[in-house]
């Protein structure tokens, strides 16, 4: 039996396919730029990598891709061979807190609660329905990229406002990225040969989305994304923490309530500043001369460093800086801004290393580990299989 795990974010779908027994990756693959001018569809099986460009302007016809693929590659014949497949969803609010079956009232909870995440609810929902309709009598669980958050203190997920926003509401910090947070403080305990319990790490999720999370004895104490994925550091297109005062003033100025919630999401971040949203094409912008990319770069790097200073603070001291995600994990210039100046708490980068992309990025010197690892937000559900085993036996029959 198979397991099919999909993660279909903003722009992307990553999709991997697993022997249950083994719990080895059949096929590994990535969807990205979905709805811009050149989409492309890479992935890895039997050792072997494979890159194809094509046109793909939603998920839906990406999904179609994939499904496809499987086929054609002879990984799977009917969807009989699954023994359930699993959907990273971004927004569980504080109804889902752990792996879940869905029926027809968990996806609607899910749908009611997407205006939280209106970039990453709606795409997760679109693979789910897109996989029900391919493999109708299969279980499907979602994972709640909340959930890993749900043990931050009430210090720290409220906001000052007032109480019955969060009550009647559910005005709070949820945090996201909790999959790819836990997946790499793992592999850091083990790195580093020490219970993740005895650990205080700082991890950051870099990629087209960018959350930081503050880890304490192997538990999210405090996270940089809040209500909605929009919170936190500057991002692709997402325009991170700013005073709340300018979404008033700019509607007094006569924007809607729709223009500017669209342009936080889709129009600012890196895109806002320098009209580029990829990491890549803005790194090579400024290398190029380019004032404003150069600028991009530099305020991106700035804000990830004061998360790090702050929750360095809140944890009382760090045994390690994790990076990860698409820019975390390929941006070396990135990570090495990121930890200028910070021998004062104990950090310190080796150029060389960092240059080469090697696990550990840190100098002999330096007391805090600075570690890249890769990311597997499609490897992490597997690892509760537990969980999802006991889902999908209680079905009825």
């Amino acid at each position: 039996m198979k397991i099919l795990v999909l993660n279909s974010g903003s722009s992307s779908i990553k999709y991997a396919l697993f022997e249950m027994q083994s719990k080895a990756a059949l096929i590994t693959g990535l969807i990205e730029r979905i709805g811009e001018q050149a989409s492309v569809h890479s992935y890895h099986v039997d050792s072997h990598d494979s890159k194809l460009d094509m046109l793909i302007d939603t998920h839906q016809q990406g999904l179609t891709v994939i499904f496809n693929a499987l086929s054609e590659l002879g990984l799977i014949e009917t969807s009989t061979e699954l023994m359930c497949i699993g959907h990273r969803v971004v927004h569980g609010g504080e109804y889902f807190h752990q792996p879940t079956l869905i029926d027809e009232q968990v996806l609607a909870k899910i749908k009611q609660i997407s205006n939280l995440a209106p970039l990453h609810n709606p795409a997760n929902i679109m693979g789910i329905e897109a996989a029900t309709a391919y493999a109708e009598n299969i279980p499907q669980v979602a994972i709640f990229d909340t959930a890993f958050h749900q043990t931050m203190p009430a210090y720290a997920y409220q906001y000052a406002v007032p109480q019955a926003w969060y009550i009647e509401n559910g005005v709070r910090r949820y945090g996201f990225h909790g999959t790819s947070h836990f997946y790499v403080a793992k592999q850091a305990a083990d790195y580093l040969h020490k219970p993740l319990a005895a650990l205080n790490l700082i991890t950051l999720h870099l990629g087209n989305g960018a959350s930081v999370t503050a880890i304490s004895q192997g538990k999210s104490v405090d996270t940089s994304m809040g209500m909605t994925p929009l919170e936190g550091v500057m991002m692709g297109t997402r325009s991170g923490d700013l005073d709340p005062a300018i979404i008033f003033y700019l509607q007094r100025l006569g924007f809607s309530a729709e223009k500017i919630e669209k342009a936080l999401n889709k129009e600012s971040g890196l895109k806002g500043i320098c009209n580029a949203n990829d990491m890549r094409a803005v790194q090579k912008k400024a290398a190029a001369g380019d004032e404003l990319a150069q600028l991009a770069l530099a305020m991106y790097s700035y804000r990830l460093k004061k998360y790090i200073g702050a929750y360095s603070a809140v944890l009382g001291g760090v045994d390690a800086i994790i990076f990860t995600g698409g820019i975390g994990e390929n941006a070396a210039d990135i990570r090495q801004a990121c930890c200028s100046d910070l021998s004062f708490m104990g950090i310190e980068v080796d150029k060389q290393a960092n240059q080469q992309g090697d696990y550990n990025i840190s100098t002999d010197n330096s007391r805090v580990k600075v570690l890249v690892i890769a990311t597997n937000e499609e490897l992490e559900p597997i690892k509760t299989l537990s969980r999802i085993f006991v889902l999908c036996f209680l079905l009825p029959s």
